[in-house]
C-alpha cells in the first residue's frame, strides 16, 4: 500500500530546494512548471463526477444521483475504478504530448458529498441524495475506485464542497449558512467524516458560501479543529473556484486580496483555484502570513504529486495504454449502471410492453431525442450516445414495430420556431398519439435547467428550481397526450424531486448517461427489470418545504419530513414481488432471508432502518444498511448486511455523539410505513 511518510520526505526535501517565489507559484491551480528542479507545469483542476469530464471523448456513466439510486456499493466502486482508468491513459498519452492543460490531471475534484436537503438546488443532481449514510458508502466507495489500491494512488479524489453546501445558488458567493450543532454533525458533516476516516480521501474542497459566519475555504473550525485535529485529515484541501477572491469581494470578512489569502493558507486551504494567492507574498510582506506557512502547503500538495507517482519510474499505471478510453467493457458497464439506476414510479399493468400486441409507438416529447438529457453536468464527451428515441427505435423496428416520432413541444420554451405560433408542436404531437398503440412521452429537464449558478444555459433562477413543476410548454404537451393517447407511459428526465403526472406508467431515468436510450428500451419491454430506488424524497409541492435558505433539518428529507410525500425516500417499483421471511440480528450484522415470489427474474433491494429509543432520535427511522440481492422468479436466497457502526447512536443537541441503548431495526423493502411494500421485520435491541 502508499506510503504517505516516504511521499511527505520526498515532497519536504523537493520543496527545500525551491524558492520562496517558487513555493508560491505552486499554489495555485495551474503550477507552473519548475524546470531547474525537473518539475513540469501541472493543473489541479479535473472532474470525474460520473466519467472523465471535460477532457474528450470518455465513457459517460449516469449522473451521480443516478449512481445514488443504483444503492450499490459493489457497482459504485467499479465503476469508479472504470472512470480512474480512463483519466490515467488519457493522462498518460497527453502528457506525453506535453498536454498539461486544465481537465487533464490526475487530482479529480470529485465526488460531490454534500446532502441534497432541498429539491431545489440545482446541483443536488451532483450527490448521492439526501441521506448521510447512503452518501457515506457511495462516497467511500467511489473515492476507493478512484484511488486505486496500489503502491500509488491511481488517482487522487476529492470530498466536496466542504461544508454545509446547498443553495441557493444565486446567494452562494455571499451566503452564511447558520446551522446548529446537531444537524451539523448528523447531516452535515457525517458523509464529509466518513470519506477522511475510512475513504481516506486525498483531498477535501471547501465550499463558497460561510458557515455560522465563517467562510468555508478559510474557516479555522472546519479546515483546523475539525478536519485535521479532531479527524485526522492529512491530504490538502483546496478551495472552490475563486472562493478565496469572496472573501473580500462578497462575504466581506476580509478588506484585501492578501488578507483573504492569508485567512485561507493560515487555516490550511492549501491550494487555490482561482487567482488570489498571487497576493500571498504580498501578504507575507505585510506580515499576514509565514514562509512556513506557505512551505507547509507547497510539501502538502507535493506529497500528493509523489503518492500519485508523478515523479516516480515504477509506477504501475504509467502502462495503461491509451486506448483503454470507451471501450466495449465500458459501454457495457455503462449500460448496466442506466439499468439498475432508472426507477419505476408508476405502473396500471401495461409495464413490461408486450411486443405481440403492439404495432406502433409514438415517442413524443423534447427529451426523447436529447443528449443532454442523457448527460447531466460536469460530463464527459461520448462517442456512443444512444438517445430514447434511438434506443426505442433499434428495438421496437427489430419486433417489427412502427415508431412516430415528434419533439411536441420545446424543452422550456412555448414554441419551437421564433418565427411560430405558441404551441407550434401540440397537433403533431396529438395526431402522432391517436394513431399509435402505446405513447411514450419523454419529459423532464436537463442540466440546462438545473445545474450550478454561472453555467451556460442555465435558464433561471441561477440554476436552481423555482418549483417541483416540469416547464410549462411540457405540462401542456402531457395535458394534450392524456386526451389523445391510448396508453401514456411517462418518462421523466431529471436530477431532482418533480411531480409529473404519470399516465398509465411512469418512469424516471435521472441522466441516464450514453446508454440511456438501450437501458429505457430493455426496461419498457421487460428485457430487464425495474430495480432502481429513489435516493430522495419526493414531494407534492413547494408548500411542502421550508424556506430555501434555512439550513436547519425541520420538515427535510425522509429523517424529518412531517407531511405525506409524492414519493419517499427508497421506493422503486418491480415487475416482480418480494418477501423476506425471516431475519436475525448478531452485533453489527443483520442476515435475512428473501423470496421472489413474482412472476419474473429480478434484483431485491433490502432496506434496513434503524430507531433509537432517545429524544434526540430523528423523526422517522433511518437507513442503517442496504443490500441488492439477485433472485430468480421463485428463488430463496440469504443475505448479509452490514450496519452502520453508528446505528445505535443519537446526534445531541450538543452536537456529541452519544449512545443509545435500545431502539428497533426494521428489515424490509422500503422505509416502515411506506405504501406498496411488505411492512418491515422488527428487532428490538
Amino acid at each position: 500500500m502508499r506510503d504517505r511518510t516516504e511521499a511527505a520526505a520526498k515532497a519536504r526535501e523537493l520543496v527545500s530546494r525551491m524558492t520562496l517565489e517558487e513555493k508560491a507559484s505552486q499554489l495555485k491551480y495551474d503550477a507552473p512548471a519548475i524546470p531547474r528542479l525537473g518539475i513540469p507545469a501541472y493543473n489541479w483542476w479535473n472532474e470525474a463526477l460520473h466519467g472523465v469530464a471535460r477532457a474528450g471523448t470518455a465513457t459517460v456513466f449516469p449522473q451521480a444521483i443516478g449512481l445514488a439510486a443504483m444503492f450499490d456499493e459493489e457497482l459504485q466502486e467499479k465503476i469508479a475504478g472504470v472512470i480512474s482508468d480512463e483519466a490515467r491513459a488519457k493522462f498518460n498519452g497527453q502528457s506525453r504530448h506535453e498536454d498539461r492543460d486544465i481537465y487533464k490531471g490526475l487530482t479529480v475534484w470529485s465526488p460531490n458529498i454534500n446532502i441534497f436537503r432541498d429539491p431545489r438546488w440545482g446541483r443536488g443532481h451532483e450527490t448521492y441524495g439526501e441521506d448521510p449514510y447512503l452518501t457515506s458508502r457511495l462516497g467511500i466507495r467511489f473515492i476507493r475506485g478512484l484511488q486505486g489500491s496500489g503502491k500509488y494512488l491511481k488517482t487522487a479524489a476529492c470530498s466536496k464542497h466542504f461544508a454545509v453546501h446547498s443553495g441557493p445558488e444565486a446567494l452562494r458567493h455571499h451566503f452564511d449558512a447558520r446551522v446548529n450543532a446537531k444537524d451539523l454533525n448528523e447531516t452535515y458533516l457525517a458523509a464529509f467524516e466518513a470519506t477522511v476516516r475510512e475513504g481516506e480521501v486525498e483531498s477535501v474542497m471547501g465550499a463558497y458560501n460561510r458557515v455560522n459566519g465563517e467562510p468555508a475555504c478559510g474557516s479555522e473550525t472546519l479546515l483546523k479543529k475539525i478536519l485535521r485535529d479532531k479527524w485526522g485529515f492529512k491530504g490538502h484541501v483546496v478551495s472552490d473556484c475563486w472562493a478565496i477572491s469572496d472573501f473580500h469581494v462578497n462575504h466581506k470578512v476580509t478588506d484585501t486580496a492578501p488578507e483573504s489569502a492569508a485567512l485561507a493558507i493560515s487555516n490550511g486551504c492549501d491550494l487555490n483555484c482561482g487567482n488570489t494567492y498571487l497576493h500571498l507574498l504580498e501578504a507575507l510582506q505585510e506580515g499576514l502570513v509565514t514562509e512556513d506557512q506557505i512551505t507547509t502547503a507547497c510539501i502538502r500538495l507535493f506529497t500528493t504529486r509523489y503518492l500519485l507517482g508523478l515523479f516516480a519510474d515504477d509506477c504501475e499505471y504509467d502502462r495503461i495504454p491509451v486506448t483503454d478510453t470507451d471501450t466495449d467493457e465500458h459501454a457495457a458497464l455503462a449500460l448496466e449502471a442506466a439499468e439498475k439506476s432508472m426507477v419505476l414510479l408508476e405502473n396500471d399493468g401495461i409495464l413490461p410492453l408486450n411486443p405481440d400486441q403492439i404495432k406502433t409507438i409514438a415517442v413524443i416529447g423534447p427529451n426523447a431525442d436529447s443528449i443532454p438529457a442523457l448527460e447531466g453536468n460536469y460530463n464527459g464527451t461520448s462517442s456512443r450516445y444512444v438517445t430514447f428515441l434511438e434506443g426505442l427505435r433499434d428495438y421496437a423496428e427489430k419486433q417489427g414495430i412502427r415508431i412516430l416520432y415528434s419533439l411536441g413541444c420545446h424543452l422550456f420554451k412555448d414554441r419551437t420556431s421564433g418565427l411560430a405560433q405558441a404551441d407550434d408542436r401540440l397537433a403533431e404531437a396529438a395526431m402522432y398519439a391517436e394513431a399509435a398503440d402505446v405513447t411514450i412521452a419523454c419529459v423532464g429537464l436537463d442540466a440546462g435547467l438545473e445545474g450550478e449558478e454561472g453555467d451556460t444555459g442555465n435558464e433561471y433562477f441561477s440554476g436552481d428550481k423555482k418549483d417541483l413543476l416540469i416547464p410549462e410548454s411540457q405540462r401542456r404537451l402531457l395535458s394534450v397526450l392524456e386526451k389523445s393517447a391510448r396508453k401514456l407511459i411517462t418518462v421523466i428526465t431529471a436530477g431532482s424531486s418533480l411531480n409529473v403526472p404519470g399516465g398509465n406508467a411512469s418512469v424516471f431515468t435521472w441522466y441516464p448517461g450514453q446508454a440511456g436510450g438501450t437501458a429505457l428500451a430493455e426496461l419498457l419491454f421487460g428485457e430487464k427489470n425495474f430495480s432502481g430506488h429513489l435516493p430522495l424524497t419526493f414531494y407534492r409541492d413547494n408548500s411542502d418545504l421550508p424556506d430555501f435558505e434555512d439550513y436547519g433539518m425541520t420538515n427535510r428529507t425522509y429523517r424529518y419530513f412531517t407531511g405525506k410525500p409524492l414519493y419517499p425516500f427508497g421506493y422503486g417499483l418491480s415487475y416482480t414481488s418480494y418477501q423476506i421471511l425471516n431475519a436475525s440480528v448478531s452485533g453489527n450484522e443483520v442476515k435475512a432471508e428473501i423470496t421472489n415470489t413474482g412472476k419474473m427474474d429480478g434484483e431485491a433491494l433490502v432496506q434496513i432502518y434503524v430507531a433509537c429509543d432517545s429524544p434526540f432520535a430523528p423523526v422517522h427511522p433511518r437507513l442503517c444498511g442496504f443490500q441488492r440481492v439477485c433472485l430468480k422468479t421463485g428463488e430463496s436466497g440469504c443475505v448479509s448486511i452490514r450496519l452502520d457502526p453508528l446505528t445505535r447512536t443519537v446526534i445531541n443537541d450538543e452536537g456529541k455523539r452519544i449512545a443509545a441503548e435500545h431502539g428497533t431495526l426494521y428489515i424490509g423493502l422500503g422505509q416502515p410505513g411506506a405504501d406498496n411494500i411488505q411492512e418491515p421485520i422488527a428487532i428490538r435491541f
